[in-house]
């Protein structure tokens, strides 16, 4: 097969972290834009980055682009793709779509004239009137954008946040995509404790260890291409067998974190051992004001409580005063916060060193960045 055009999905803000991710793994040939990451690969990078992406949100593969401003022109261009190649007889092919700044406003027509577009190539290469859609699962996305079309196949079916080590979670959980991006952003490294004393779920604090272990987040999920004709079982097995291999399960690992919420640390304990990370990952029921990380040069990564979120501005806000405090008497540590409030940097007294604005779920937050000394060279 030639060389296969992909999309790495990316939430807003994490685009330049999802194409360092695609760079450690190997692929250059990078295009970043608004909400996604383009590149290409071949039927094994599906595979791949379905398995090893901890910050994108879904690989799709990239059908074809063109202009439409009628439904003529989005069913003629739609037709004119070679969707029998991905799809076979007894596939089933929902469409989604959306529409942005273009003339074609309706949604639903347009996925409805998808829809036709795609039967009626379907029907010229398979020579039948009738697809009864009880295989394999391929979602076609038509978004439209500027009177440009984009159409686009979903490799990976349920978001790849949802990598199944947390069957239950709190109130207003972080997803585990951007829980690792946080974890990528501060640099922290295994040889550093890690805390977190908001830890709800336990994500960040999971996923840290996973990063630290070398694990491939999607190893215990499967994906919507698994069994596609050209995404054969095989290339799913070989996948996993250099993601197995690669994982450093040796390494020691000083990851804790704390919560004021004892249900919340249940949740976080179940998730932590489904994980796979019941003896390494400590975990207490205990205020903000009373945490005392053990150890030299640790990072906290966490995403205090706020009231838009949780419903309750005053008890948010004097997290946020203890959490603040508590840096006083951590002088060689370093402070990692997502949040919408202000008042962060109020409360530990001065400018972040470094502020990166990042949505959580909806929500706009700044990414507070306080940089602690950096440990003495061994």
């Amino acid at each position: 097969m030639t060389t296969i055009n992909l999309i790495a999905t990316a939430p807003m803000g994490l685009e330049a972290v999802v194409a360092r991710e695609l760079k450690t793994l190997g692929y250059t040939d990078l295009q970043v834009e608004n909400g996604r990451v383009r590149f290409t690969g071949q039927p094994i990078d599906i595979c791949r980055t379905n398995l090893w992406l901890r910050t994108a949100g879904r690989i799709l593969v990239n059908m074809g682009e063109f202009k439409a401003t009628t439904f003529e022109e989005l069913f003629e261009g739609t037709k004119a793709l070679d969707w029998p190649e991905w799809i076979p007889e007894d596939g089933e092919f929902p469409v989604n779509g959306r529409s942005q700044k273009s003339q074609l406003t309706s949604v639903p027509a347009c996925q409805s004239i998808v829809k036709k577009a795609v039967v009626e190539k379907m029907k010229d290469r398979y020579g039948t009137e009738w697809f009864h859609e009880d295989g394999g699962r391929y979602v076609i996305e038509v978004t439209l954008m500027n009177d440009m079309a984009m159409l686009t196949l979903d490799t990976t079916g349920a978001g790849l946040h949802q990598r199944g080590y947390r069957k239950v979670s709190t109130e207003a959980p972080i997803r585990e995509t951007m829980a690792a991006a946080l974890v990528d952003l501060s640099r922290w490294s295994p040889e550093r404790p890690l805390y977190d004393p908001f830890c709800g779920s336990g994500t960040i604090l999971v996923e840290a260890a996973m990063i630290a272990w070398n694990i491939a987040p999607g190893l215990r999920r499967s994906f919507n291409a698994e069994g596609w004709p050209l995404v054969p079982h095989e290339l799913w097995d070989k996948a996993r067998e250099e993601a197995f291999d690669a994982v450093k399960d040796d390494i020691p690992l000083q990851i804790a974190g704390s919560d004021i919420d004892p249900y919340a640390i249940e949740i976080a304990e179940a998730a932590v051992k489904k994980a796979g990370f019941g003896k390494e990952i400590k975990l207490k029921v205990m205020p903000v004001a009373k945490i005392k990380p053990e150890g030299d040069y640790g990072v906290i990564i966490t995403n205090p409580p706020y009231g838009e979120r949780l419903g309750d501005d005053k008890d948010a806000e004097m997290a946020l005063m203890q959490f603040g405090r508590s840096a006083l008497y951590m002088p060689t540590w370093s402070f990692f916060a997502i949040s919408p409030s202000a008042s962060v940097e109020h409360y530990f007294g001065k400018p972040a060193d470094k502020k990166r604005k990042l949505f959580n779920g909806r929500i706009q937050c700044n990414y507070y960045q306080f940089f602690g000394p950096l440990p003495p060279r061994k």
